[in-house]
């Protein structure tokens, strides 16, 4: 939890900022609402808790190695 606002909000104002970087949700939260939430406040991808840190690397070098392909796989 963050202290001023949350993961959603900050992500959306990053987004109205233009910042263009990828932003990957990590979330207790496991249900498909909460994904689609996620996707809606402007996230890049969305990983559920517990932390696969295979997974989680996986998915961060696709962001940063091929952004075309991370795009095309966009939450949403």
């Amino acid at each position: 939890h963050m202290p001023r606002m949350d993961g959603y909000q900050a992500t959306r104002i990053l987004r109205q900022l233009n910042y263009d970087v990828p932003i990957l949700a990590v979330t207790a939260r496991a249900m498909p609402s909460d994904r689609d939430r996620c996707a809606r406040a402007g996230c890049d991808d969305y990983i559920a808790k517990p932390l696969d840190l295979d997974h989680f690397a996986e998915r961060v070098r696709l962001h940063i190695q091929h952004p075309e392909r991370a795009k095309k796989l966009r939450m949403g």
